[in-house]
């Protein structure tokens, strides 16, 4: 019997990107697909080499997150809107995994990505989907980030997600 490495078994949980992860933004599905495969990226490193990456995704997710805030204030959003307080918790998770990663918990990591591979499609197809219908309707260019008609949107008057239900 020959003596060979194990090859690492890839987590089963990856996210493909899909037409049911498009929100109808051309800017925002790009930043999302850059996202997934990232996320992707994450998934198929060994543990013990995931922090470099985890920080990159981090750092990724972080403007991801604000590049949408950005967006919606510019939208007639609050700044304590729901979408955005969606984002403030994943981003405080994330940022609490590296500590944990780097004192006691190696597994952390995957456990963390595997659970954005169960939220990220709702997420998109719920908020995020509808911040897309909302800029949309209000002639918000996402590329340029402006407003063709400024007067079309009321400085901080909601405070929803950006989508009918929030979830």
């Amino acid at each position: 019997m020959e003596n060979a490495t194990p090859t690492p078994t890839p987590t089963a949980a990856i996210l493909n990107w899909t037409p049911q992860l498009e929100t109808g933004d051309a800017r925002m599905d790009h930043t999302h697909e850059a996202f997934v495969v990232k996320l992707n990226q994450l998934l198929a490193t060994p543990q013990d080499q995931q922090l470099p990456l985890y920080r990159e995704f981090l750092d990724h997710t972080i403007e991801h997150f604000a590049q949408e805030e950005r967006w919606m204030l510019a939208t007639g959003f609050s700044e304590d809107n729901c979408h955005a307080s969606h984002h403030a918790t994943i981003l405080e998770t994330m940022r609490a995994v590296i500590p944990h990663f780097e004192s006691e918990d190696p597994e952390i990591i995957t456990r963390l990505a595997e659970a954005l591979v169960e939220w990220f499609p709702q997420h998109a197809a719920s908020m995020d989907a509808g911040l897309a219908l909302h800029l949309k309707s209000v002639g918000f260019d996402s590329e340029t980030e402006t407003l063709a008609d400024a007067s079309k949107v009321t400085p901080a008057t909601m405070s929803g997600c950006g989508s009918v239900t929030c979830s």
